[in-house]
């Protein structure tokens, strides 16, 4: 500063205030012009200060900005800035020693805290007018002191970092520096508070507002971990501003940053929360309310609800601005629920906590999804195809679909169609129908429905609320859409339905299988008419062994429960069960769902036709090509005897059919045939049912083929037959002089399939061995069964239900999480190899000889293949006729001439010389 104007300075601090009043207009323009050219901040701070306090004053609000702030601000903000480069340049040599760079450091945060006086003081004067000031007669004062703020409150943020562990020697200054920022922050909100724009304004004031708005985000920012009333208030003021002015400024603000910054620090705070949490638990605080922990809790719950509060009411005003962020709001209300009950990876917290944070957190979810249901895009981010996620956010995501399902009753028409229907045309965004979506979503849920995971159920009139699993919950708010839902959506629904009974996991099938059958029963008798012979022509057109078959099967099951008796009549006449295509859908009927008309007709129909599918098989001379039509005429005969028919004829039909065939069984052709292996089971099942009618010689030729099976591997599913039909055998008493054949075979079956080391087979043979020895007289079958100690031991601690130590939380759920992956690869590549054979495993199809296959080559084996069935055949007609010869019940006619037949044949076979 020259000289010649230093006596200027020293005159004018002596001035009164009447002098400088009168003088002002004088001396200000030289004043400002002084300050500007100064170039030492000592110098610029001495002037600064003389203005301030002596002569703005006397300045009116009119004059402010031309006379006074668009002079001398510019240039506070580049001596601010400078002020601050020059600390991070010399910083890095402060040291206790190094007294001369203390002192300067420490001078230059005194002169910043003069600097931000000097501002509070403009603020403080322009406040004191009793009208309140126009944007346009301070346009530079928020300008520069926003400036100012964000440069001083990032000094403090990183002080830590920036004096390396020097902190103490300028701590008491950067704590001054910090209080003087936040009361110069603190007045000049309260100024904006008080300037209003009209209609009227012009673009460089709406510009201004909006340069006001992303300023204090961006200090929103800096501020988050320094204070938290501070950084409330900012908030605060941030969208009051956006808000007071929002038909002005929603074009121009940054929504963005506005909404994004808005989510991160709603997730920052609620995730410092659980981590305090967490905290409390480990240290034993959970109870204590004056611990630092919990206060600190508390603030941070706070600004948590504040948060989503804010966002909720920020979506509201600027929705149709914010259509590109929808997927950070997904993501944030997937992270919130993730930290709730039921989810798995949600901590166990103390529940006064718990009830604290779900209050500021989960709470307010519901509102925020009530904000976004009408967004377009945040539907189409909700169900899109293939929605990848992590295993942590696949239950939040299956309980948002509920939740958004259920608020759907409220909604207008055009938020139904955009949630219900689904994509309609090729130029859209591609997203599922919302009921094809939530079952997807269910589907991937497979641990939870494993653990099982518990949600709150409905509450009942008259009773208390209780815990369900996530099925139950899915189920029952899907039900209660369905009743609420517009005829114009339920071509939806049945495509989804379907889709659904379609896929290969069961338990999904099993879910909409629920929501049909309610559907059905909530709708007329036609409509669930209509649904059974739908269901019973896709039964039909499906292979009899896939999975897609067994679903249908269970679907069609339950409906004709609900069906009318005349309606029965007519699903009868419909498929008539004499006709052996229509088998395929009579194998899944329960017929105690018929009326005893229909179930009379069914039964005496199917016999009918098993009678005569097992006739002709023995009459073309039991050719293994006409199995399968065997096969299907057993599954129908299954379902009669499992219906337990009252008629005693039906009864004796079905044990003649089951005799007949269990003398034509060979354990050398079942080993040799695996065709014949699923006949098998059939037989072992149907005979369980009928085992109080069979004959024990029929019973020693069953036993036989089991215990040629056992002691080879052969499929599970034929095993678990034979367990059925071995505890079955409880019931009966054997005669005494077949007891030397059956009782040391039966005890020597459930000897080896109870030592069996598959976890399937040894439960299923516990639970056979206990209802067989509940029941039998011939208690010497138990003992003998048990020699093996270990067998023994288990069978006792079954019976003693004595339960091996359980593993813990945490490792039944890793246990879960992998069979989880191999089960979803098993489904996917059931859906997508449905129609290929599974290497190295031939399907029964393909192990049945085809009736118009070339004749292969003959050999060895063959023979001896052939010569054995013969031997089995002829071995068992011996026995049969023996056995009849002692009872009343003579062998037929014709079977003499048929043996004479079959005696010539074979010596035709020895005399005639084998052609080369």
């Amino acid at each position: 500063m020259s000289q010649s104007n230093t006596p200027l300075l020293d005159d004018v601090v002596l001035w009164s205030q009447e002098t400088c009043r009168q003088r002002l207009y004088d001396v200000l323009p030289k004043l400002t012009a002084l300050h500007h050219r100064s170039e030492s901040w000592d110098d610029h701070i001495r002037v600064l200060k003389i203005i301030t306090d002596m002569f703005l004053p006397h300045i009116g609000l009119s004059e402010l900005e031309v006379e006074c702030f668009s002079k001398i601000l510019p240039k506070v903000e580049v001596m601010f800035q400078c002020m601050m480069k020059e600390i991070q340049d010399q910083v890095g040599g402060l040291s206790s020693q190094n007294t001369e760079l203390c002192t300067l450091l420490r001078n230059i945060l005194q002169a910043m805290m003069q600097i931000i006086d000097a501002l509070s003081t403009c603020v403080r004067h322009v406040g004191s007018f009793e009208e309140a000031p126009e944007l346009d007669a301070i346009r530079s004062l928020p300008t520069c002191i926003l400036k100012v703020l964000r440069e001083t409150f990032h000094h403090c943020k990183e002080s830590e970092g920036l004096y390396c562990g020097r902190l103490s020697l300028v701590a008491d200054l950067l704590q001054g520096l910090f209080k003087e920022a936040y009361s110069l922050q603190k007045g000049l909100l309260e100024l904006l508070d008080r300037i209003s724009l009209d209609s009227n304004a012009s673009d460089e004031e709406i510009s201004d507002i909006v340069t006001v708005i992303h300023s204090l985000l961006d200090i929103c920012q800096i501020i988050s971990n320094l204070d938290i009333a501070l950084h409330a208030n900012t908030w605060k003021f941030l969208i009051k501003l956006s808000l007071k002015y929002q038909s002005s400024v929603e074009e121009h603000l940054n929504h963005s940053d506005i909404s994004t910054k808005m989510c991160e620090n709603l997730l920052a705070s609620f995730h410092n929360c659980v981590d305090l949490c967490e905290q409390m638990k480990h240290l034993g605080l959970q109870g204590t309310t004056q611990s630092p922990e919990y206060k600190l809790f508390q603030k941070n719950a706070k600004m948590c609800r504040f948060f989503a509060n804010t966002l909720v009411h920020y979506i509201k005003e600027f929705q149709c601005f914010l259509t590109k962020y929808c997927s950070c709001f997904h993501k944030v209300y997937l992270q919130v629920t993730s930290k709730f009950p039921p989810s798995l990876c949600a901590p166990s917290l103390p529940v006064t906590l718990s009830d604290e944070l779900n209050a500021a957190a989960l709470v307010p979810m519901n509102a925020f999804l009530l904000q976004l249901l009408p967004l377009r895009s945040f539907a189409e981010v909700v169900l899109q195809d293939n929605l990848q996620l992590s295993p942590e956010h696949k239950l939040p995501q299956c309980l948002l679909l509920v939740s958004v399902l259920s608020q759907l009753a409220s909604q207008p028409d055009e938020v139904l169609q955009l949630w219900y229907n689904g994509s309609q045309f090729s130029e859209e965004t591609p997203r599922l129908p919302l009921f094809q979506a939530l079952f997807i979503s269910f589907r991937d849920c497979c641990t939870e429905r494993k653990v099982p995971v518990l949600l709150p159920g409905v509450m009942m009139k008259g009773r208390a609320q209780v815990q369900v699993t996530l099925h139950h919950h899915v189920c029952v708010h899907i039900c209660a859409s369905v009743a609420a839902l517009s005829p114009v959506y339920f071509p939806v629904l049945e495509r989804c339905l379907i889709e659904a009974v379609l896929q290969a996991d069961t338990q999904t099938a099993l879910l909409s299988t629920d929501v049909w059958c309610f559907a059905a029963r909530f709708g007329t008798a036609e409509l669930c008419l209509h649904h059974v012979l739908l269901v019973a022509q896709l039964v039909k057109t499906c292979p009899p062994e896939c999975y897609q078959a067994f679903h249908l099967g269970l679907l069609l099951r339950r409906m004709v429960f609900l069906m009318t008796s005349n309606h029965q009549m007519e699903l009868v006449m419909h498929y008539p069960p004499s006709e052996v295509e229509n088998l395929l859908v009579w194998r899944h009927v329960v017929l105690r769902a018929l009326s005893p008309d229909a179930r009379r007709h069914v039964e005496t129909e199917i016999l009918g036709l098993t009678h005569k599918v097992v006739t002709e098989w023995q009459n073309d001379g039991h050719k293994l090509g006409q199995v399968n039509g065997l096969k299907g005429a057993l599954l129908a005969l299954l379902v009669v005897v499992q219906g337990q028919p009252s008629d005693e004829q039906c009864v004796s039909s079905a044990t003649r059919i089951v005799s007949q065939l269990w003398l034509r069984m060979s354990p050398d052709q079942v080993q040799t045939h695996t065709v014949l292996q699923r006949t098998l089971q059939l037989l072992l099942s149907i005979s369980a049912n009928l085992v109080k009618t069979i004959e024990p010689q029929v019973v020693c030729q069953a036993l036989l083929c089991v215990d040629a099976l056992v002691s080879q591997k052969c499929p599970d599913q034929l095993l678990l037959a034979a367990l059925e039909f071995l505890s079955s055998l409880g019931k009966v008493f054997v005669p005494l002089d077949k007891q030397s054949q059956i009782l040391p075979r039966l005890s020597s079956l459930f000897g080896a399939l109870l030592a069996d080391e598959s976890w399937l087979l040894h439960h299923h043979g516990l639970e056979a061995f206990s209802h067989f020895a509940e029941t039998t007289n011939h208690e010497e079958v138990i003992s003998q069964s048990l020699c093996v100690e270990e067998t023994k031991t288990k069978v006792v601690n079954y019976l003693s239900k004595i339960v091996k130590a359980e593993e813990n939380v945490e490792t039944r759920l890793k246990r879960l999480q992998l069979e989880t992956s191999v089960t979803e690869q098993h489904t996917d590549k059931l859906e997508n190899n449905n129609k290929e054979d599974v290497p190295n495993k031939p399907s029964e199809a393909a192990a049945e000889p085809c009736p118009k296959r070339a004749r292969q080559e003959t050999s060895t084996e063959e023979y001896s293949r052939y010569v054995q069935t013969a031997e089995s055949a002829l071995k068992a007609l011996q026995d049969l006729t023996e056995g009849r010869a002692n009872t009343t019940s003579p062998p037929p006619e014709w079977l003499q001439s048929r043996l004479q037949k079959l005696q010539t044949l074979i010596t035709h076979m020895i005399t005639a010389r084998p052609t080369t």
